[in-house]
């Protein structure tokens, strides 16, 4: 049983209030749905549900999903998804019935009609919170290079979702990028209200047997433990440069591990990789996070956010 600390964990990313910093990462919790059955998810923070597009996606070809030892895993499944619109009617009522905390969308698209037009549609959803943009996905407009790669691209994006809703604004930030701030500031001049980073890495790994790579896809997301010195260096590095909220993930397992991404300049700590090897680990964190503050002499955890 989770003790009620009151306002001791509570922060809030804008005008959005949580109870705690905690937040599935979107892809790794689905809807909420199966991970409800193990534990009552109304003691996260927010939730992040999986990755949405315009139309059904199967994703990639199979495998896509491969463990990298002890320190991570590369996936490229593809953003499979039934779709926005069987999402509005099928799988967000669903989450409703059971999660009565903050709900965040996670957005795909690629093109920048196909961002307005699943953005659009979530806006006349009363009960999302926050619209978190990935803009890691590929245009098929431009040769299919990402729109997270280029300040301009990543504007272009921001201005365009921005246009056509009125909740917050978050856009997710890929970390394959040579200069991430300069990205960064340009989704916020283009009036971005928050960032999420780090999205994963993209990695590769071979399996020398079968000589080949052990996912179809050749290259995937490396995400998991091993990438959380480079997340947290990023998040820094943003947070010291632009005024809005950052909601930091990459590789975070620990209580401990959230404190650091707080102190780092995160408002809010998303869990990803973590919840597909032990599907209870936020409500791990959320339990430990009391006793390290204690520990720690911090009274509220809010008073961490961007010290170093």
């Amino acid at each position: 049983m989770v003790k009620s600390e009151g306002n001791r964990l509570a922060v809030a990313l804008g005008d959005v209030s949580l109870q705690n910093p905690i937040i599935p990462a979107s892809g790794t919790f689905g809807y909420g749905v199966e991970m409800s059955q193990l534990y009552d998810i109304n003691i996260l923070g927010a939730l992040s549900f999986k990755g949405t597009t315009l139309n059904a996606r199967y994703g990639n070809a199979l495998p896509r999903i491969a463990e990298c030892s002890n320190y991570g895993m590369i996936n490229a499944v593809g953003l499979q998804n039934p779709g926005i619109h069987e999402v509005i009617n099928t799988q967000l009522p669903l989450l409703y019935s059971i999660f009565h905390q903050p709900i965040i969308a996670n957005v795909s698209g690629f093109s920048i009609d196909e961002y307005q037009q699943v953005c659009s549609l979530l806006d006349k959803e009363e009960r999302i919170s926050i619209l978190e943009v990935n803009i890691s996905c590929p245009n098929v407009h431009q040769g299919g290079m990402a729109f997270g790669t280029t300040a301009e691209a990543a504007a272009e994006v921001t201005r365009a979702v921005k246009q056509v809703t009125d909740k917050p604004v978050y856009m997710k930030l890929s970390p394959n990028v040579t200069d991430i701030v300069a990205i960064a500031r340009a989704c916020v001049e283009a009036g971005a209200d928050g960032l999420c980073l780090i999205n994963t890495v993209l990695g590769m790994r071979i399996d020398i047997r079968r000589r080949k790579p052990v996912i179809a896809n050749k290259y995937g997301g490396y995400s998991g433990r091993g990438i959380f010195p480079l997340a947290l260096r990023m998040v820094n590095q943003v947070a010291k440069s632009v005024s809005v909220p950052i909601i930091g993930c990459g590789g975070v397992e620990t209580a401990e591990q959230v404190v650091e991404m707080m102190m780092a300049g995160a408002t809010a700590v998303e869990i990803g990789a973590a919840n597909l090897v032990q599907p209870t680990i936020c409500k791990q964190i959320i339990e430990d996070l009391p006793s390290l503050l204690d520990e720690l002499k911090i009274n509220r955890i809010e008073d961490i956010i961007g010290i170093v």
